[in-house]
């Protein structure tokens, strides 16, 4: 059926309630509306759902939740582990609520046992879940760090990491193959209580997970000694961080923690932001204000489902610098891997796994431990797979994983990235190089100096609607059809097309397979240590330019990066 057939079905239908039959009538007379809500359906991706909230097919809506976990409980099904059950967690975003339970009332309906945290909680949290209570999958209802029009529903399997293949395309076709509304299932909720499918977790697993952080700590002698000097200013950006984040560092015994009053409590319309996303500046302004009221050492920041976590940390002058995602990811892999040198001595099989466009700086600081280093496609579930390969095989031990994205994970009592022991950890490597007249911009400035001047950077562009994903698909085709020889003042050394899985020595012309998963990703090593990776977005409408390069000095690298990155832009307004 054409968009508009498919509008009027949902106008006439009586499957659907009268709220959502009156939100389609107020836009019967805008048909570009029309046409985005009902060109296509909403898609399950390798992640899972990710759409603005609202009626229709291409939209975060109960019934569209409903059918994916209605694909998701026939795959369950067809595995017979459906006795296992499936953990729900979700964050402070609009419908949110609705949303988990629409899912738990689907699977109960199934004859899915659906454990339904009793109250919003953290990405990394449910990811520990799954585990803890041995159930064969999870459902995150987040948009993460997405505009408030946003929501979400992200997929894990039983290692406790967002669906991988097999999983990731086997669930994608059963979701795929629900085409009629009216066959999904769902059941009452006092029903599904007293048949002992709809079941409420909370305190338990709460405790369960921060006790599991607190065995990460390296220098519980170094918090006894300083932890009450340190000043520590933290938002949770009106997400589920709060609760968590403050108990972890109370009972580690920092006191001084600040948390800005006005993000502190949940709230789905992220009222003091534009965009709750700890990688922008704005959402620091009220955070940055209050650190410098108070003094504060670092400040702290988690996205809306605290699964990423943003930095900024104050010099021995007084002056407050941010770190990026990859910044603070080589920060604290640093100290982690140093520390666990230093207190047990590291592994033989030991590794640091990063993302393909995570920092080279990575690379350096694995080379200089002596550890190995696994380069996987973006997203933390490959992170994750590489350390269920890990226990399944008995070989490799993992050290430390992270990506650009303001995302890492320490330990591996979950299998995706966690702000909550990232924030834990952080404070507790503050208060260690504070134990050694080191604040946490020194302990950078010495890795720089140790390893080199890496600079890495971003340029996003959004492009929504149809009209969007037909020029991210044109800006991918042109690089691929008109392959560059030099990008600024850098010479193309090799192309890595991850769609064709091919990688292309330009001097000499040998073409290899790219070892990693196919992925529509155009990446190219460049000289001097310089890189570029091009890759449309999994869960917004967008396609990024990563870009790295290294310097002789921070001045140098800084200059070189805002040379490469004015160079980039002028390629890219010439493809858009």
């Amino acid at each position: 059926m054409e968009y508009k057939d498919i509008y009027e079905e949902w106008l006439r239908n009586p499957y659907f309630d009268e709220a959502t039959k009156s939100e389609l009538r107020a836009i019967a007379d805008d048909e570009n509306e029309i046409r985005e809500r009902f060109y296509t359906e909403l898609s399950f991706g390798t992640a899972g759902l990710r759409g603005i909230i609202g009626a229709g097919t291409n939209r975060m809506n109960p019934y569209t939740v409903r059918k994916a976990t209605q694909g998701l409980a026939n795959y369950i099904l067809k595995t017979g582990r459906q006795a296992k059950g499936v953990a729900i967690a979700y964050d402070s975003r609009r419908m949110s609520p609705e949303f988990a339970d629409e899912a738990a009332l689907c699977l109960a309906a199934n004859g899915i046992p659906a454990y339904v945290f009793e109250s919003l909680r953290p990405t990394p949290e449910l990811s520990y879940a799954v585990r803890k209570l041995g159930c064969v999958a999870g459902i995150n209802i987040t948009a993460s760090h997405n505009p408030p029009e946003y929501n979400g529903y992200k997929v894990y399997w039983e290692d406790g990491a967002q669906i991988t293949p097999p999983h990731d395309t086997g669930i994608m076709a059963e979701v795929k193959a629900v085409t009629d509304y009216n066959t999904v299932k769902t059941m009452d909720r006092q029903a599904a209580v007293e048949a002992g499918l709809y079941r409420v977790i909370g305190r338990e697993v709460d405790d369960a997970y921060i006790a599991e952080l607190k065995t990460q700590v390296k220098h519980p002698e170094c918090i006894a000694a300083v932890g009450k000097e340190l000043k520590i200013v933290y938002t949770p950006l009106h997400g589920t961080g709060n609760l968590p984040a403050r108990r972890i560092l109370n009972e580690l015994g920092f006191e001084n923690v600040y948390v800005v009053p006005e993000q502190e409590l949940p709230d789905g319309e992220f009222p003091t932001v534009s965009y709750p996303n700890p990688e922008a500046a704005e959402a620091f302004e009220l955070a940055m204000k209050l650190a410098k009221e108070k003094d504060a050492d670092l400040v702290l920041a988690t996205d809306p489902d605290a699964d990423r976590l943003g930095v900024y940390v104050k010099d021995k002058t007084g002056e407050y610098h941010v770190l990026t995602g990859n910044m603070s990811g080589c920060l604290l892999a640093d100290y982690e891997i140093g520390q666990w040198k230093a207190l047990k001595g590291l592994p033989e099989d030991g590794a640091l796994i990063k993302t393909i466009v995570t920092s080279n700086l990575a690379d350096a600081i694995a080379d200089y431990y002596g550890v190995k280093l696994i380069e996987v496609l973006t997203g933390f579930k490959y992170i994750g797979q590489q350390i269920l390969g890990f226990e399944e095989s008995g070989e490799g031990t993992y050290l430390f994983g992270f990506e650009e994205s303001y995302g890492c994970l320490i330990g591996t009592h979950a299998r995706d990235k966690d702000a909550i022991v990232a924030t834990m950890a952080l404070c507790e490597a503050a208060a260690y190089y504070k134990t050694k007249d080191m604040t946490l911009w020194d302990a950078m400035v010495a890795m720089y100096e140790r390893y080199g001047y890496y600079l890495d950077a971003i340029k996003s562009f959004t492009m929504k609607g149809m009209d969007g994903l037909a020029k991210i698909a044109q800006i991918m085709e042109t690089l691929r059809a008109k392959a560059p020889k030099t990008i600024g003042d850098y010479r193309v050394l090799r192309i890595r097309d991850y769609q064709k899985d091919e990688a292309t020595d330009l001097a000499s012309g040998e073409v290899k397979p790219t070892g990693l998963p196919k992925s529509n990703v155009l990446y190219y090593d460049l000289n001097d240590n310089a890189w570029l990776c091009v890759r449309p977005s999994g869960t917004e409408p967008k396609v990024k330019f990563y870009y790295g390069v290294k310097g002789t000095s921070l001045a140098d690298a800084e200059k070189r990066s805002q040379v490469f990155g004015e160079q980039l832009q002028k390629m890219i307004d010439e493809m858009m």
